[in-house]
């Protein structure tokens, strides 16, 4: 149980702050984007619009972005298995099932956001974060963010294959490699892994059809290193403290722990 001083005191440093952090520990976007929204006057403080980033928010200050009021709230960091036929976004224009639709959580789901996407019938292991500083790193290929795949195909996958996904496949978005494509197990050819740290729309799908393979089933296993080992298809779980600092070091913020950790 938190100290109701501490407890105290992390709810006076989510009040105050930078304008720019106020409105990415909102959930509204980045800390980047933020400064975005800032200096073309789309925030305001107390009615006011304010263009610098740097002002300082103190407690008991109303802040409103296009109009409508926010508020800071502790990061959260989730780990969903993702099933089928859910949508990866935070809302789908006709109606369908999306994945925030399986987070049920204290306090709501606002400003929570999938980090990358994974397609309609792709399976496995997806982060949903209110950090945006934190996702939008994690999604960013410049920062080798390693995921992990098992694809099964309707046809066997030759060793020279294997060998082409690791060279490369021209699609028609550029050049796509694989950082690893291996059996899962040597003596089945219908089912390997795939490692990459790209995340481009169906990706894997598309660099085997370039290879005339059919994908029966895709499963993201592991991303940054979080597995759905323990955690049933449709279920979800909080990252415990040592898995976020983890992301964090990941993505080179080693001095930029969440705020809402020790």
């Amino acid at each position: 149980m938190t100290h109701p001083e501490l407890s105290k005191q992390k709810d006076q440093v989510l009040e105050t702050g930078r304008l720019n952090r106020y409105v990415a520990r909102a959930g509204v976007c980045s800390r980047r984007n933020a400064d975005g929204l800032i200096e073309s006057g789309q925030v305001r403080v107390n009615g006011k619009v304010v263009h610098e980033y740097w002002y300082n928010v103190k407690k008991g200050d109303q802040v409103t972005v296009k109009g409508k009021e926010i508020s800071p709230r502790q990061f959260l960091y989730i780990l969903l298995n993702k099933p089928m036929n859910t949508i990866t976004t935070v809302k789908d224009q006709r109606g369908r099932k999306t994945v925030l639709d399986l987070i049920e959580i204290d306090g709501g789901t606002s400003g929570l956001f999938p980090v990358g996407r994974l397609d309609r019938n792709t399976t496995g292991a997806l982060i949903l974060t209110s950090d945006g500083s934190l996702g939008h790193r994690l999604m960013h290929p410049s920062f080798q963010v390693p995921k992990q795949y098992r694809v099964c195909t309707k046809a066997p996958v030759r060793k020279n294959h294997l060998d082409q996904l690791q060279r490369g496949i021209i699609l028609e978005d550029g050049p796509a490699v694989c950082d690893r494509a291996v059996y899962v197990q040597s003596e089945n050819l219908y089912e390997i892994g795939i490692e990459l740290h790209e995340g481009r729309n169906r990706q894997i799908r598309r660099m085997l059809a370039a290879l005339d393979h059919e994908v029966v089933a895709l499963e993201r296993v592991s991303y940054a290193g979080l597995t759905t080992r323990s955690l049933r298809r449709g279920k979800w779980r909080e990252l415990t403290e040592k898995e976020i600092r983890k992301l964090y070091r990941m993505v080179g913020q080693f001095n930029q722990p969440p705020n809402n950790l020790k």
